[in-house]
């Protein structure tokens, strides 16, 4: 049962750049303490359902029973990486406007650019931490 001091990372199972992103904070967390779940999901569906507003294509970070996208995910996701990647926590001092202007730039070309997903293998230690697997792509 999942609650909501649960961080959960909802991600397109489709996209190749949101499947390599899975493995990079898989390889640089610094605590195993993220769960991960695809956006096609039923996990995804109730959390976004849970907010009550539009959500567009976007990286989603559900942290304290709060769900946030686009740079405000991947700065606030950087809080759970080592050093130095940690250091992305100061894009915050760049304005969410602009932020998210960089953001939408590369998301736009994401599938050109980085293809469709690969399918990462798990190791055992990493699969519970999945969520609907076997629900989407």
């Amino acid at each position: 049962m999942l609650t909501d001091l649960e961080p959960i990372l909802l991600y397109d199972g489709d996209c190749g750049l949101c499947a390599r992103s899975v493995s990079f904070v898989l390889e640089r967390e610094a605590a195993p303490v993220l769960r991960f779940a695809p956006l096609a999901g039923p996990t995804a569906r109730r959390l976004i359902a849970q907010t009550r507003r539009p959500l567009g294509d976007s990286v989603l970070l559900y942290e304290g029973g709060q769900l946030h996208q686009r740079s405000a995910a991947v700065w606030r996701l950087a809080r759970y990486l080592h050093w130095p990647w940690r250091a992305l926590v100061l894009l915050v001092v760049v304005p969410a406007p602009l932020r998210d202007l960089a953001y939408d730039a590369v998301a736009r070309r994401r599938h050109r650019w980085f293809g469709p997903a690969a399918c990462r293998r798990l190791r055992p230690e990493e699969r519970h931490r999945f969520l609907d697997l076997d629900d989407a792509g």
